[in-house]
């Protein structure tokens, strides 16, 4: 797969994120894939990124956008930077009772893509910031 076909793949997996339509991981992924995001209690490969994506805390994230990114891709690598953001619905995030209210955080996402399919997907993300925005850590304003 080139670089451009590559980038659409990620889009499309992007744009599931937001739509819940879970049953695109399946054309989207490897069956082995590796998500490094997920907390270590999640079970491994493409069925720890299905159960997150089917909780109520990852829908909770719904309307998330990036109203900042820059695409670079490179290989079988492709990386979103910029800010995303989003509405929160309210109750229960990282183990705090965080209000409802809009955020926007510093992300990073890194996909790398064997055989037109996600293989690996890292992220970085500046979830102490969101908490701050979204009144959670108040002690620490």
């Amino acid at each position: 797969m080139g670089v451009e076909e590559n980038k659409r793949i990620v889009e499309r997996f992007e744009q599931l994120i937001t739509t819940q339509e879970l049953g695109l991981l399946d054309e989207l992924c490897m069956p082995d894939m590796v998500n490094h995001t997920l907390a270590p209690d999640r079970p491994a490969g493409l069925a720890g990124t299905r159960e997150f994506l089917g909780t109520a805390g990852a829908a909770s994230f719904a309307t998330t956008t990036w109203p900042e990114k820059i695409v670079v891709a490179e290989g079988d690598f492709v990386v979103w930077f910029g800010v995303r953001g989003g509405r929160w619905v309210g109750g229960d995030l990282f183990g705090f009772d965080v209000p409802e209210g809009d955020y926007e955080r510093g992300f990073t996402v890194m996909y790398r893509l064997q055989d037109g399919k996600i293989a690996e997907r890292w992220a970085v993300r500046d979830d102490l910031g969101m908490l701050r925005q979204l009144g959670a850590l108040e002690a620490f304003q």
